[in-house]
């Protein structure tokens, strides 16, 4: 698999994944670890930290990536403490979630970088109408990664988050690299696929985790998946050739019919 920024370009996420199930967080995140995925994105709204912890218990070549989502820093420093206890005492990357209270965490998260209990800080937003403030908070200079959606019915951070993130030198986490079922509800039959194959695309998720991959602005995607199976082969769309732009002009318009 292709490295950038992050390492490894293919992670997992775990929003509506395996929750609290621990035996299938072992599942999932030993498939993902195996098929060469490194970089693990959580938060307390998706209620499976403590799962993937347990399930990353001797597999120190992960990379946590959690958040911070709260409306107070006491409730703040509640999560981060239970982080610490779940993932051994460091996070890689803590996001602040969805540009809460930013930047009260802001300060008191940097205060624990400083003491190395925190190695990237980062900050995310999923809704575009948010992409302005994102920006704002991008260019204080004070974020090493950034978290946002993009697929090929969610380009907006096209126009300004991502020619900034690669101004500013800060790491692309890219959530809803395969849509939600509410805006990719339809992929083509398999045999329309034929055109990518020589691109290593064999299934239509491979093809969007590709379409993003293939923007060099990217460090990584998390896409969820609750099946072993499908992290493994998600993992393989990590590597090159990667599309060009006829290849991705023919993925977007399979992702618009």
């Amino acid at each position: 698999m292709e490295e950038r920024g992050l390492g490894p370009v293919v992670g997992l996420g775990t929003w509506n994944t395996f929750g609290r199930d621990v035996s299938l967080a072992r599942e999932v995140v030993g498939a993902a670890l195996d098929a060469g995925c490194r970089v693990f994105d959580s938060s307390p709204m998706y209620r499976s930290e403590e799962a993937l912890g347990l399930a990353l218990e001797e597999r120190h070549e992960a990379t946590v990536a959690t958040k911070i989502w709260a409306q107070s820093w006491e409730e703040g420093r509640t999560q981060f403490a239970q982080q610490l206890s779940w993932f051994g005492g460091r996070v890689d990357i803590e996001q602040i979630h969805n540009l809460v209270l930013w930047q009260e965490h802001l300060r008191r998260l940097e205060e624990e970088r400083a003491q190395g209990r925190i190695g990237k800080l980062g900050v995310t937003h999923y809704n575009a109408a948010a992409f302005g403030e994102l920006a704002r908070v991008m260019q204080t200079g004070r974020f090493d990664a950034v978290q946002l959606p993009y697929n090929p019915v969610e380009r907006e951070c096209e126009r300004e988050l991502l020619p900034l993130a690669a101004e500013l030198g800060i790491a692309v986490i890219v959530m809803r690299p395969l849509g939600d079922k509410s805006r990719l509800r339809n992929p083509p039959p398999r045999e329309e696929l034929a055109p990518l194959r020589d691109f290593g695309v064999e299934t239509w998720a491979q093809a969007l985790l590709k379409w993003a991959l293939s923007d060099e602005r990217v460090d990584v995607v998390i896409p969820a998946t609750s099946k072993p199976e499908r992290a493994a082969e998600n993992a393989r769309a990590g590597s090159p050739p990667w599309l060009g732009p006829e290849e991705r002009d023919l993925v977007a318009r399979f992702a618009r019919t």
